[in-house]
């Protein structure tokens, strides 16, 4: 799946997927030592109360997050971006619903922290109106790996054994992962470190992707 400099709204899959496949992602890579390092200081892709995180701590860093049912907002930068360098200013709210995290968009704003803002209703992505000179904003590096589904399975591949990560995708994105399965089907890190499967079973908790309201490990 291609996605457009600047990004299109189309180029994104529905909310609930880009949720689902995240969601799957951050849960692999969960670990205690991780989920004990405050956000400022994190980096990888992770879940918290704030939602979906992917942070590579310089280059790019993005949230998405559940606004209620069938509402999300995806917000964030990475250095690709021209927004908000660009002339005349792009007012990267405009035209946004009224249950966007505006306070939290604001403050982000207000660092220079933001690069672009979508939003996700009714079934569809929406976005700012960009001027026609207005080169990129970031979403294309930023989100490439998790539009990817082939992309993303390889990632995958290095923490579920390589016979379950489609199936294991599939599911997650149907919401009706067997936890229980997933578990099973974890090996060690690329990096050499061990799964920690407590610690993806609490990320898994969090996610709503499951078949259970609770995974217990």
């Amino acid at each position: 799946m291609t996605i457009h400099r600047p990004g299109l709204p189309e180029d994104l899959p529905p909310g609930e997927e880009l949720w689902a496949r995240w969601a799957l992602l951050a849960a692999v890579k969960a670990t205690t030592e991780q989920e004990e390092c405050p956000s400022v200081h994190r980096s990888g892709h992770w879940i918290d109360e704030e939602g979906l995180h992917w942070d590579d701590c310089g280059c790019t860093w993005w949230i998405l997050s559940r606004m209620g049912e069938g509402r999300f907002v995806l917000y964030g930068e990475d250095e690709s971006s021209d927004v908000k360098w660009h002339e005349p200013p792009v007012d990267m709210l405009a035209g946004g619903p009224d249950w966007l995290p505006y306070e939290e968009l604001r403050y982000r704003l207000e660092g220079n922290e933001l690069g672009c803002v979508y939003w996700y209703e009714n079934g569809a992505w929406s976005r700012a109106p960009y001027p026609d000179s207005l080169k990129d904003d970031g979403l294309d590096c930023g989100m490439n790996d998790l539009v990817d589904r082939a992309g993303l399975l390889r990632e995958l591949a290095l923490y579920i054994d390589d016979t379950s990560a489609a199936p294991l995708l599939a599911a997650a994105e149907a919401y009706a992962l067997d936890a229980e399965l997933l578990l099973e089907r974890l090996r060690t890190h690329a990096d050499g470190e061990p799964v920690e499967p407590p610690a993806v079973a609490r990320a898994l908790d969090r996610t709503g992707i499951t078949t259970s309201q609770e995974v217990s490990r």
